[in-house]
């Protein structure tokens, strides 16, 4: 997945109504007298954009923290149950001895916590890599549509 610095979303200009300055049921001598005087320039408005709600960034940050919890949890939870399986369908497996008299059982159960420790590490990388430059550009977006509609 590689970062897009462009904007995700289409651009779409507002429409552009003209509405009478003045009721459509207002008789002729008050509608000349409610018309705008022709030396304001009209204002223009900041483009409608979908709400951030709908924004593809939310969906490829949610797929890219999804991505993430799996890969940290399989890692863990992967080993430990392997190392469940051989304790229950391997016990010769897991009485020999590798080194010394330690046994493989042993040797696995303390293998345990570097590969929790693995998993933490794959948890937290993938998180500055993918989810927080994610984050943080969707974070900035939501700050400026805020100051936008504050402007309003």
């Amino acid at each position: 997945m590689s970062y897009d610095p462009s904007p995700s979303y289409p651009h779409h200009p507002p429409p552009h109504h003209i509405a009478p300055p003045y009721p459509p049921h207002a008789p002729a001598h008050q509608a000349a007298s409610h018309q705008a005087p022709s030396h304001r320039a009209p204002t223009r408005r900041a483009p409608r954009r979908d709400p951030l709600g709908h924004h593809s960034d939310l969906r490829i940050l949610r797929s890219a923290y999804r991505w993430q919890r799996r890969t940290a949890t399989l890692t863990a939870l992967g080993y430990f149950t392997l190392f469940l399986i051989l304790s229950a369908y391997a016990p010769g497996f897991m009485t020999g001895t590798v080194v010394d008299g330690l046994p493989t059982g042993l040797l696995l159960a303390l293998v345990q916590l570097p590969v929790t420790w693995l998993a933490i590490a794959l948890y937290e990388q993938t998180a500055r890599r993918r989810v927080d430059p994610l984050a943080d550009r969707i974070r900035k977006e939501a700050e400026l549509d805020a100051r936008r509609e504050a402007g309003r």
